[in-house]
């Protein structure tokens, strides 16, 4: 009896996944026009900044937002296809060690 009510109120579990997801995917979006303003060597840096940062001990959600933007631009340019914002839920959920039903 509860249950339901409880969900209505609340949400599902997947509900308040995407509800903590979407601020990460919406701060994405809003680097995608500095993202497409790089050149491909200013990709290229972002790439090595960031693995030098992991090196360093960094983990990578301490920059995830940037490394996610780059790599859709990077993908959106190598393959021209750009990643979709469930794409992008997907990434971060498998990255979390979780599983993502895409």
């Amino acid at each position: 009896m509860l249950g339901p009510l409880a969900k209505k109120i609340f949400g599902t579990k997947h509900d308040r996944e995407l509800k903590r997801l979407r601020p990460m995917v919406s701060a994405i979006n809003a680097l995608e026009t500095e993202m497409r303003g790089l050149s491909d060597e200013d990709l290229r840096r972002r790439t090595a900044d960031f693995r030098q940062r992991i090196d360093n001990g960094a983990s990578v959600d301490d920059f995830l937002i940037p490394a996610f933007a780059t790599c859709r631009e990077a993908g959106r340019r190598a393959l021209n296809m750009r990643h979709y914002d469930v794409q992008l839920i997907g990434g971060i959920v498998l990255h979390q060690g979780k599983v993502a039903e895409m």
